[in-house]
């Protein structure tokens, strides 16, 4: 076929949703999409055949406006894409026809800011500077290379920058079934650490534990208050009543303030997220802010550190080349490697949505073009 007769399909959000599940169910709509025109592209764009397309729960955040930046609608969503090159620019050097290349959602994307903005990876094609795109690892396949960058870099910086994580460590990461969780897993034990899990399933998290993870706590839906005492209990047996050393803390809410209680004097905590805090419909005033409890960072010495990656990674960014580097490298060892549970054809897009929205998925899911 010749390129100028491609056709694909794009998913597109007209509008801001007032609900989470009012864009997933309701405004999200598929369309046509024809490949780009190269003459109307810089001479370092490339054009992209996406083979895959991540799903994620940021997605659904920027989608109610809830997110600290976003294209406007109509828009594109999607962080990251990976795909087959298929048209290149004069002026590209490092790349060629038919790579197999990864978007960086830093610089392509609706997470990212300037040009590439619109280019979300929920399309048949984007568009994507030289700088936006990278070698998918030699035995990574499209699906895992779509969900690497983005939940690796958030991994990389909450367990070596801001907790730095030592051998012989013992670490408790909130909400591990989540994609950046299982790469959290993974980096913990290339650290030497001891790595505690926590979840409300148990199906998921025996994946995580197939991960790497060494211990599994199932949190069930207790009374208000036995939720910190069950989660001490559990993590006192297995740390002979010594505590934990670092809780990464993804989920916030009642679940971050358990996890607190579990550290040991002088312990770190990072936060990485509030999945429990963020409200499904729209606007940003919908957001619940958590109310750490300062007398046991007090009594306990603790540090309560924010993990901001994508901020601290735009301030600087000879920090995020190291980053990138080291999760690269890491995956060439076989070391790093995303945890995929769900993968649909595009057309099926509402039933992946609600699938990631709904927390069947363990790990990442994908969209497939």
């Amino acid at each position: 076929m010749n390129m100028t007769e491609r056709r694909g399909v794009s998913i597109v959000l007209p509008e801001f949703a007032s609900t989470q599940r009012q864009a997933i169910d309701e405004l999200l709509v598929l369309q046509e999409a024809v490949l780009p025109e190269p003459a109307a592209l810089k001479t370092t764009d490339l054009i992209v055949g996406v083979k895959s397309a991540a799903v994620s729960f940021v997605d659904f955040i920027m989608m109610t406006g809830q997110y600290q930046h976003m294209a406007s609608p109509p828009y594109v969503p999607g962080l990251e894409f990976s795909g087959e090159v298929l048209w290149v620019g004069s002026d590209v050097k490092a790349l060629t026809l038919g790579d197999r290349v990864m978007s960086d959602f830093m610089t392509v994307g609706p997470r990212s800011k300037g040009d590439y903005q619109q280019s979300g990876a929920w399309s048949s094609f984007a568009v994507a500077p030289e700088s936006g795109l990278r070698r998918v690892p030699d035995d990574f396949d499209y699906d895992e290379a779509a969900s690497f960058q983005a939940n690796c870099e958030t991994a990389f910086f909450a367990m070596v920058k801001r907790a730095n994580v030592q051998r012989g460590e013992r670490v408790l990461i909130t909400g591990a079934s989540g994609a950046s969780g299982v790469a959290m897993v993974q980096i913990g034990k290339v650290l030497g650490a001891e790595v505690i899990v926590t979840g409300r399933s148990q199906r998921k998290l025996d994946a995580v534990l197939e991960a790497g993870a060494d211990h599994a706590i199932v949190l069930s839906e207790p009374e208000s208050g036995d939720l910190v005492a069950a989660l001490r209990e559990e993590t006192r047996r297995i740390t002979d009543k010594k505590g934990v050393d670092v809780v990464i803390d993804t989920v916030g809410g009642e679940v971050g303030y358990a996890a607190m209680r579990t550290l040991k004097f002088e312990g770190r905590m990072v936060i990485v997220g509030w999945a429990s805090n963020v409200s499904a419909s729209g606007g940003r005033d919908t957001f619940e802010p958590d109310r750490l409890p300062t007398n046991i960072m007090q009594m306990k010495c603790l540090q309560v550190l924010g993990s901001p990656m994508v901020i601290y990674s735009m301030a600087n960014p000879d920090w995020r080349t190291h980053q990138i580097s080291q999760v690269l490298a890491w995956a060439s060892e076989g070391l790093l490697r995303p945890h995929v549970s769900h993968a649909y054809p595009v057309a099926e897009y509402r039933t992946a949505a609600r699938a990631k929205f709904s927390g069947d998925v363990v790990g990442s899911c994908v969209l497939n073009f």
